[in-house]
């Protein structure tokens, strides 16, 4: 690997996204949105709801558009034969996979500062921990989804076939992240399952920093979404294929 590599595959990629408006507009604009929507839902009803709901939420908007996002457009470059031509150069597997992190990576720390800052500062979500912190989370669960999209493009053969991944990698995770049930009412089964599930943590953390002013447990984890992050661009790394088959 090279950083002169690696700097200008993100260059690249960047370039494209700057290119394409719809794109970015849903990579930029979409989780705002969607927090929006989520406050105006809760907002005549009795009770906290939004903050209750709102920072689960906050953690998964950027995670699931980053997976959805990410995931496509490295299969439309290996469909297109663009991922061949790329390795036939000198660049290596990991130079392309982390490339493609490091530009998709700037673009969610974009989107998580402009989610947080919409949550707290216009719809009032309530947090006791620092508000860079809860950025920080955000931007690492983003980061999270990308490295998941990364890996998913190295096994699926056609772009439908990675949103077709979503339903086993994504939605699990959204139903036993404690959205819905607290994970400690979980059945055993299901809360062993929800342990091993990053999202798991990236929602903790989340709530964590609306409950409380300590940051202990936060950052152990922000560690554990940071090493599956980590862990994903590796093994996709290991497992890309140059084209389609």
């Amino acid at each position: 690997m090279s950083p002169r590599v690696t700097l200008a595959v993100a260059g690249r990629v960047l370039t494209q996204l700057r290119r394409d408006h719809r794109t970015m507009a849903m990579l930029l604009v979409l989780p705002v949105l969607l927090m929006s929507l989520l406050w105006w839902m809760f907002e005549a009803l009795p009770g906290d709801t939004f903050d209750r709901v709102g920072p689960a939420l906050l953690a998964m908007f950027p995670f699931i558009i980053m997976f959805l996002v990410t995931s496509v457009t490295t299969l439309r470059e290996r469909g297109s034969g663009t991922l061949e031509r790329l390795l036939s150069m000198p660049l290596g597997k990991g130079d392309f996979l982390l490339g493609y992190a490091l530009a998709f990576g700037l673009v969610a720390a974009v989107q998580s500062v402009l989610a947080v800052s919409a949550s707290v500062l216009l719809l009032g979500l309530e947090i006791q921990g620092p508000v860079v912190l809860l950025t920080v989370v955000a931007v690492a669960d983003a980061v999270l989804g990308t490295a998941l999209g990364l890996l998913v493009s190295a096994f699926a053969q056609t772009e439908f076939q990675a949103v077709q991944f979503m339903p086993a990698l994504v939605i699990p995770q959204i139903l036993l992240c404690g959205l819905f049930v607290p994970r400690s009412g979980l059945p055993d089964v299901l809360g062993a399952i929800s342990d091993v599930l990053p999202l798991s943590y990236a929602v903790d953390a989340m709530r964590l920093l609306t409950a409380t002013s300590d940051t202990g447990e936060v950052w152990n984890d922000l560690l554990v979404v940071c090493a599956f992050a980590v862990g994903s661009l590796v093994l996709g790394a290991a497992t890309l294929r140059r084209r389609t088959a």
